[in-house]
């Protein structure tokens, strides 16, 4: 597997009515974020931003460029409706010892 490739992809809809995407990696991310509008380009963008182009550079895991891009997603209204986020890894050990 790809370092910069996303554990589940990130599936985004543009808007109603037109066709969900599926983000697979940082690359996408970018790509994606690139073509951002410059006036929509606040601090939730930036932190994205950030975190991909950190992930590229191996300065950031690319699991948090991925939630980063969740949070940008999910902020923005892209983050498809049937887009669930994984949990940590930690959490999940925690819960199977309860």
């Amino acid at each position: 597997m790809d370092r910069l490739q996303f554990e589940v992809p990130v599936r985004i809809a543009q808007g109603p009515g037109l066709p969900v995407e599926e983000i697979y990696s940082v690359e996408q991310a970018l790509d994606f974020l690139q073509d951002w509008p410059a006036r929509r380009q606040g601090p939730v963008y930036q932190k994205a931003f950030n975190a991909c182009f950190g992930a590229t550079v191996d300065v950031v895991k690319t699991e948090d460029a991925c939630r980063a891009f969740m949070v940008f997603c999910r902020v923005t209204g892209l983050m498809a409706s049937d887009m669930m986020a994984p949990r940590k890894r930690g959490g999940e050990a925690r819960a199977l010892q309860a």
